[in-house]
């Protein structure tokens, strides 16, 4: 084999060996950027999941306190209710025992 037949295979060897190298470090790169992505996908479900947790947990908070002020509301009107009873009451009773004191000025 002569020299510039020798030169020439020496120099596509080498060519042919670089494009090898970099196509596994492109594969490598590849692989990488692949599993980061996987990685990075991954958190976000987890994420969503507990986005979706907490927004549950808000509802479930909501809905109880709305029970709650409904039951206040229903004590606040039972309250009022009994408040006027008695105001009723107090003021027949005045009246009342206004009507027998003037009997009993009116008898005296």
């Amino acid at each position: 084999m002569s020299r510039p037949m020798l030169v020439v295979f020496l120099f596509l060897l080498l060519i042919i060996t670089s494009q090898f190298q970099w196509r596994q470090q492109l594969a490598n790169d590849i692989d990488a950027n692949s599993s980061e992505s996987q990685k990075l996908s991954q958190i976000s479900n987890r994420e969503e999941g507990v986005k979706e947790k907490i927004i549950l947990s808000q509802e479930k908070n909501i809905q109880m306190l709305n029970e709650l002020v409904g039951s206040l509301r229903e004590q606040l009107q039972q309250c009022r209710n009994k408040s006027e009873s008695l105001n009723r009451t107090a003021s027949s009773l005045t009246e009342r025992a206004l009507e027998l004191e003037q009997h009993q000025i009116l008898d005296d």
